[in-house]
C-alpha cells in the first residue's frame, strides 16, 4: 500500500509500505475513506520534536472496516468507523471516568496516512455510522477522529456553557472548532483570537461572536476591555506554546476555567502568578472517544458541519505538498484521500 513517512525535518515521502495485518484478537483493519495532516505533525516536521528514524505519519482516520480479530464484538467488516488517535479499552475504570487517552491498556494510533491502517481495541475505540455515509459527511466525521473531539474537550474542560464568555487562543482547525463547540455547549459570547482573515471568517461562521487580531499581552488587554476588566470566564488554550498558555492564563477572570489541548513544548507556568489568579487548568491528550458517539450523531443529523475547516483535498500522493501547506499557513488544515 502507499503510506506517508517523514524521514527529517522537511522531507516527506510517501512510498510503498506493508499493509497492515491483525496482530492482536482485538485489533481491526481499516480501509481509508479519508486521512490529513494533523497541526501537532508538524513539530517533528519543523524539528522542533526530534524523530529516530524513518516515521509513518497520521493518526486522524475515517474509513471501512475490513477486517476485525477474532475477540472483536461490536466492530464488523463493512461498517465505517471512526476512532480516537488513542486505542482504549474503554471499560478500565480510567476509561468509564472518561479519560480514554490515559486508559491502563492505551496504544498509540499512528500510520494513517496512508491507504489501509489497524486500529487496536477495535471495541473500544471506533464508532460506527449507522449507514454508509454520504462523500459530502466524510470530512466531518474525519475532524471528530481528532481535531472536532480535541476542540470539544478543550470547551469542556474550559467549563463552556449557557451565560459564559469563552475566548479561543489559537486559530488552527483545534481553535476554530473549539469555536463550534463551545457555541454548541450554549456559550453567550465567543472570542476568536486570529490575525487571519479566512480563519476569521471560519470561526465566525462557527459561532464567534468578536474577533481579536492583537497577541500576547495586548492581546489580553483587549480580551479584558471586551469583558469589563474582568477577563473571559472559558478559555480554550490551542497552540501549547509559552506565549500562548500565558496569554490563556491571563485572559482568564479569577474563578475561570482554561482549557488546554495545545500539545506543550517547553510551556513552564509561574507559581506565584497561578496561585494568585484563581484560574482552574484543565486539559491534556484529549479523550475524543468519550465525545464521538454524541459527535457522530451529530454530524450524522447535519446539525454540525466540522468538515468546514478542511480548506485544502489532496491526494495521498501530494502529502508533502499538504505538509508544506499547512507549514506556510497557506491551509487550515489538509485532507488527504489515500
Amino acid at each position: 500500500m502507499r503510506g506517508a513517512v517523514l524521514y527529517a525535518p522537511g522531507d516527506v515521502r510517501v512510498e510503498q509500505r506493508d499493509e497492515p495485518r491483525i496482530v492482536a484478537p482485538t485489533d481491526a483493519i481499516i480501509r481509508l475513506s479519508a486521512t490529513c495532516v494533523c497541526g501537532s505533525d508538524l513539530w517533528p516536521y519543523r524539528g522542533i520534536e526530534k524523530i529516530d528514524g524513518p516515521r509513518p505519519m497520521g493518526h486522524e482516520y475515517a474509513g471501512v472496516v475490513e477486517e476485525v480479530g477474532g475477540a472483536v464484538t461490536t466492530i464488523k467488516p463493512g461498517q465505517f468507523v471512526v476512532g480516537s488517535f488513542f486505542a482504549s479499552d474503554n471499560v478500565c475504570e480510567i476509561c468509564r471516568a472518561g479519560y480514554q487517552t490515559s486508559c491502563v491498556h492505551r496504544e498509540g494510533v499512528s500510520g494513517a496516512q496512508a491507504q489501509y491502517m489497524r486500529v487496536p481495541h477495535a471495541d473500544g475505540t471506533l464508532v460506527a455510522t449507522p449507514e454508509l455515509p454520504a462523500d459530502d459527511l466524510v470530512p466531518s466525521f474525519l475532524a471528530a477522529s481528532d481535531v472536532l473531539g480535541t476542540g470539544w474537550f478543550a470547551a469542556v474542560a474550559a467549563h463552556a456553557g449557557p451565560g459564559k464568555t469563552v475566548a479561543v487562543v489559537g486559530d488552527g482547525a483545534v481553535g476554530l472548532l473549539g469555536v463550534l463547540a463551545a457555541r454548541q455547549l450554549g456559550a453567550e459570547r465567543i472570542i476568536a483570537m486570529s490575525r487571519h482573515e479566512s480563519r476569521q471568517k471560519l470561526a465566525l461562521d462557527f459561532g464567534a461572536t468578536d474577533i481579536v487580531t492583537e497577541r500576547g499581552d495586548e492581546g489580553v488587554a483587549r480580551i479584558k476591555d471586551l469583558t469589563g476588566g474582568l477577563g473571559a470566564h472559558s478559555v480554550i488554550e490551542a497552540v501549547g506554546t509559552q506565549e500562548s498558555m500565558m496569554q490563556a492564563i491571563r485572559s482568564t477572570r479569577a474563578g475561570g476555567h482554561v482549557g488546554y489541548v495545545g500539545v506543550t513544548h517547553d510551556v513552564q507556568l509561574p507559581g506565584m502568578e497561578l496561585f494568585f489568579s484563581h484560574v482552574h487548568l484543565h486539559g491534556g491528550p484529549a479523550p475524543v472517544r468519550r465525545f464521538l458517539p454524541d459527535l457522530v450523531d451529530l454530524i450524522w443529523n447535519r446539525t454540525i458541519d466540522p468538515g468546514k475547516v478542511f480548506d485544502l483535498s489532496l491526494p495521498l500522493d501530494q502529502a508533502a505538498d499538504g505538509y508544506r501547506a499547512m507549514d506556510e499557513r497557506r491551509a487550515i488544515k489538509v485532507l488527504l484521500h489515500p
